[in-house]
């Protein structure tokens, strides 16, 4: 994880609004799908982030912390994967918006087994693209994510979560066996 101080202003307007949503409570998915529509006018902006934030592990995907606000109540990271790198098949901690800044990402959704919890079943796969968005939240929110193209990608993820004490926004890794759906 690799921490980052320096925020464009497209970066400073979207925590401003971000706080606000916060601020005024609600539930968990209203919060979230709020969130989504305040982050994807950013997503396409070709200076939203530093050319640091943007600078990807040749091993693994890289995580840049964006912000982490001063109470815990939300974080921003940008997530960088070169072609090949994926997430583990995971949950997360706290309610979770996503939105492609380059590339594209290819995510794969799970249910757990109704009958014995024993193994995961598929019930849905997308390729996400640059602009597109997501609102997750918990329970429910299994997925992976690889970026299955030939170039670099970026996505801003955040979370109402305090990255900065968790480290990730990972709930639970899940090493069932995977199955399509029925």
């Amino acid at each position: 994880m690799s921490v980052q101080t320096t925020a464009t202003r497209a970066l400073d307007e979207l925590i401003v609004g971000i706080r606000a949503i916060v601020a005024q409570g609600s539930d968990d998915r209203e919060v979230a799908e709020r969130v989504a529509e305040t982050l994807q006018p950013y997503l396409t902006s070709v200076d939203f982030l530093t050319d640091e934030q943007l600078e990807p592990d040749p091993t693994r995907y890289r995580q840049h912390v964006l912000h982490v606000e001063e109470d815990g109540s939300f974080s921003i990271v940008a997530l960088v994967w070169l072609p090949g790198q994926a997430t583990p098949i995971h949950d997360h901690v706290s309610w979770c918006v996503v939105g492609v800044h380059q590339g594209e990402e290819h995510e794969t959704v799970y249910d757990i087994d109704t009958t014995d919890a024993s193994y995961l079943v598929v019930t849905g796969q997308t390729i996400n693209p640059v602009g597109s968005v997501a609102a997750l939240t918990p329970p429910g929110d299994i997925h992976h994510v690889l970026n299955d193209g030939d170039t670099k990608a970026v996505s801003i993820h955040i979370y109402g979560a305090d990255i900065g004490k968790l480290g990730s926004s990972i709930r639970r890794r899940y090493d069932l066996e995977v199955r399509a759906s029925s």
